[in-house]
């Protein structure tokens, strides 16, 4: 065997073996936006996203990443809707990081933010669009005719009056002569075959039998498995070790220091775990050895009472409630919560003298290869990075650590090294959903609608985001504290607007109580001017039936927030018995603008629900000595099959561009069962996860 192979070589070795690019396609060349890349065996690439084959295959560059959302249907669907390819004959590959498939609203190649559709709509379309001319533009030069004369449909080109067609295969050879037009006409939407309709997903086939590759399963030949000793306090650092007791376990090849801590490479995962267990391992624990959750949730409560950063102010607030005879007021608390992605963090890398690869369920292609040419020293041309399936992102993948130990540890020991992460690794060392706290000041006019609305959000800086107050208040003041008690914190399914849209939507509930009105009733007179949001909210209580009664015990609850281009509404039904409260029932309204795949806006919107439900009910990361007390699904719960509730979700049809659909059904879902536990109980949770003995 060459033990020192090409890149080409040693990626279809590593595709061979289950690794490599993964998905079960070849190695693509990629070619520049603007010039066309001619492949060999007939083949044609007239940009850097459509590849031609002569059997009329059709492979789409896939630039974002496949984390379960169905994003790998989808923007292949856009591209193939412009091409007017057959669907049938479409495929997708995982695209290498090149600056012609950055995110335009990112700036870089990553999948985050519901951007996926939202930034790549518009260069797919076109890149479609132009390959669609192109293809026309050589049949009507082979025929004699006018390209005016033809149309494109089913991955053929016709000439009605002639009764001619072609395959597009068979005008590869023609096509490669032209010059792709730039800016060819794009489809009108009333002619969309593709765009709107079921479409089956491209990567089911390969999870159901169980081919598709994901991170943790990436082979390559003479492959180590790591895994890594870090301090468990937050911000600790080694003292000191002894690496002999996990150098004497059996398989284990290579104790090592890294960043992070302390590597043990061996041959299999259980060696490696094996020797990780026996290390003697001293750590200095740091400034943080004695925080606890006690002491954050008294942080942010004196925090909040300060005054904040000014980031909304109409009107004057803090007047019209010294004025007030009557000041409504409420605390609202969210806890630290992980992101729990059902495949832990892992990274493959080999490094070389003359380049490095990585293999990686990533959010962050641009950022990974950046991150491992600064630890090998290569330049970023000599770094590909290769995106495999993802169990699971919420964020927690737009960071870069498990890329940095696993490209540290290569470098280190020269040789392609797996790092792997525990469970228990992976809940005590996330970058967390922060904490944080609210307390909102509001009064009422004669007909009991809000004059002045005042609130404070306290918390580390991602936890101040995503204040979205639709309602029309004349008096309107929003301020923001920065208190960050030092607990690594990151992206988490729509960050800010996961716990913002918990307090503002509740806090209009007690209004509307407070007031002696319907909630719903009470929200769509004060939306006149937000139609997106009435028209979400207006669905979804009509299709839950907003009004019916329901037996004792039960109470029905509503909540509407916009998060990511997106407008989500949804109801929720509850039962509450011997203090267990059961989500039964959800009715969710969205409003994405125009659905690309509504199948999967209806997946996505599901599992926001079920996402979102787990934070309300049980999520919470707790610190005890500078540590994460919760290690495993048996002490951080999520929710069971068992639990599910039924979710019906419905599309607002609108004209409008298409919007995110990943994030923004999560932030409405706890208020939504909040108010719904106060319609059956009276009692108002202003702290998550619901429980009623936290009532207020």
């Amino acid at each position: 065997m060459d033990m020192n192979p090409s890149r080409r070589t040693f990626l279809k070795l590593a595709a061979a073996t289950g690794g490599g690019l993964l998905v079960g396609f070849d190695i693509i060349a990629c070619s520049r936006a603007d010039r066309p890349y001619r492949l060999g065996d007939g083949n044609f690439s007239p940009n850097s996203w459509i590849h031609l084959a002569p059997d009329d295959s059709v492979t789409l560059m896939f630039a974002a990443s496949e984390l379960g959302q169905g994003a790998m249907t989808t923007l292949p669907l856009v591209l193939a809707e412009e091409l007017e390819a057959d669907w049938s004959k479409v495929k997708a590959a995982p695209a290498p990081v090149n600056p012609d498939f950055d995110n335009p609203l990112m700036g870089q190649q990553m999948t985050g933010g519901s951007t996926a559709v939202r930034g790549y709509w518009e260069p797919l379309r076109h890149a479609g669009a132009n390959t669609r001319e192109l293809l026309i533009a050589a049949a009507a030069q082979s025929w004699g005719v006018a390209a005016a004369e033809c149309r494109a449909q089913n991955s053929e080109v016709f000439h009605d009056a002639s009764r001619r067609r072609v395959r597009y295969g068979a005008l590869l050879a023609q096509a490669a002569k032209l010059t792709p037009p730039s800016n060819a006409r794009l489809k009108d939407p009333k002619d969309f075959r593709l765009i709107g309709k079921f479409i089956a997903r491209l990567d089911a086939p390969a999870k159901v039998d169980g081919s598709a590759v994901f991170g943790q399963d990436v082979r390559l030949p003479g492959l180590l498995t790591a895994v890594v000793a870090r301090c468990p306090v937050f911000g600790g650092s080694l003292k000191s070790h002894d690496a002999a007791p996990a150098m004497a376990v059996a398989g284990v090849r290579h104790v090592v220091v890294i960043g992070s801590g302390v590597a043990v490479a061996a041959d299999n995962f259980w060696a490696a775990q094996r020797g990780r267990a026996a290390l003697a391992v001293d750590w200095d624990f740091g400034s943080k050895a004695r925080l606890d959750s006690a002491a954050i949730e008294a942080q942010l409560r004196a925090a909040v009472e300060r005054e904040g950063e000014t980031t909304r102010d109409d009107g004057n607030a803090v007047t019209a409630l010294a004025k007030a005879t009557r000041v409504i007021e409420a605390r609202y608390e969210t806890p630290y919560l992980a992101h729990a992605c059902m495949e832990p963090m892992n990274c493959t890398a080999h490094v070389r003298a003359d380049g490095c690869d990585v293999w990686v369920p990533t959010q962050a292609q641009t950022e990974a290869q950046a991150t491992a040419a600064r630890i090998t020293g290569l330049p970023k041309s000599k770094v590909n990075v290769h995106t495999t399936y993802i169990g699971g992102g919420f964020g927690r993948r737009l960071k870069s650590d498990f890329v940095v130990e696993a490209v540290e540890l290569a470098k280190a020991i020269g040789a392609p090294v797996k790092v792997l992460w525990t469970r228990e690794d992976d809940m005590q060392h996330d970058f967390y959903r922060p904490a944080n706290c609210a307390r909102l000041r509001a009064t009422l006019d004669a007909r009991g609608r809000p004059a002045a609305w005042l609130q404070r959000v306290a918390g580390p800086k991602s936890a101040l985001g995503g204040v979205n107050i639709p309602y029309a208040i004349p008096n309107l003041r929003v301020e923001t504290i920065e208190a960050d008690p030092g607990v690594p914190v990151g992206a988490w399914r729509s960050v800010g607007a996961s716990q913002n849209a918990f307090s503002v939507e509740c806090f209009i509930d007690e209004l509307a109580h407070a007031a002696g009105q319907d909630p719903l009733a009470y929200r769509l007179q004060l939306l006149a001017d937000a139609p997106r949001h009435r028209a979400a909210l207006s669905l979804a209580a009509e299709k839950a039936g907003w009004g019916r009664p329901l037996p004792p015990g039960h109470g029905r609850g509503l909540a509407v927030y916009t998060a990511y281009a997106g407008w989500v509404a949804h109801v929720a039904e509850v039962s509450v018995v011997n203090g267990a409260i059961r989500v039964y029932r959800v009715v969710s309204a969205v409003d994405c603008g125009l659905a690309v795949n509504p199948d999967g806006v209806r997946a996505q919107t599901e599992s926001a629900v079920v996402f979102g439900l787990t934070a309300a009910l049980s999520g919470e990361i707790t610190l005890e000595n500078g540590r994460v007390v919760q290690g495993n699904f048996d002490d951080y719960l999520l929710l069971r099959i068992g639990e599910i509730p039924k979710i019906e979700v419905h599309l607002v049809q609108n004209a409008e561009p298409p919007g995110g659909v990943g994030e923004p059904g999560v932030p409405p879902i706890a208020p939504a069962v909040a108010n719904a536990v106060f319609a059956a109980t009276g009692k108002r949770l202003r702290r998550l996860p619901l429980r009623l003995d936290r009532a207020g």
